[in-house]
């Protein structure tokens, strides 16, 4: 017998457990109620959303626009337009040391980004105000300071991200609160 037909047999046989392996973990996940990030249900009041910010060009700001228009949210510009308003009371980050050198020399440092918001539809709060806070540690190297504050901007950035998406989660589970 060929040795390459085995080899061709083995392989085809490999991948097709592959396959069969990969369709049952997609349905066991279908069957526990897994949910791809971002497709869960909001409020069918956030149509059209005014985002009210105290800080009108932040990343985090940025960030919740677009998670919220992909969401297939309109964000609107005149608050008069809006079924519902977000309010950013809070949206603010910055960087604290947490370790220093011998010769005292920071040598890590932890970017914070916190937020605080609201959800209004009319006059009445459907989300009282809710603060979140993430944090994420870097090492610092004063021989590589551009690559640092590089790093340190691109971390800013994914926090800001994060930060959205768990507004979006929180709006979500207040919808799926509402549905019980």
């Amino acid at each position: 017998m060929d040795r390459s037909v085995d080899g061709c047999r083995f392989a085809a046989g490999k991948r097709l457990a592959m396959l069969l392996a990969l369709g049952f973990a997609a349905a066991a996940a279908a069957g526990c109620g897994f949910q791809l990030e971002g497709s869960g249900a909001l409020p069918s009041a956030m149509a059209q959303t005014y985002v009210d910010a105290v800080r009108p060009g932040s990343e985090f700001l940025g960030s919740l626009r677009e998670v919220l228009r992909r969401r297939g949210l309109e964000v609107v510009r005149d608050p008069a337009q809006a079924t519902a308003t977000l309010e950013i009371t809070e949206d603010s980050s910055g960087q604290r040391v947490l370790s220093v050198s011998a010769r005292n020399i920071p040598r890590e440092y932890e970017i914070f980004y916190a937020v605080t918001f609201t959800l209004r539809v009319g006059s009445e709060a459907l989300l009282e105000s809710e603060s979140l806070v993430m944090t994420r540690g870097y090492t610092y190297d004063e021989t590589q300071v551009l690559g640092k504050s590089r790093e340190e901007d691109t971390l800013r950035e994914a926090l800001a991200d994060d930060l959205a998406l768990q507004v979006l989660r929180r709006i979500q589970a207040l919808s799926a609160q509402a549905s019980l």
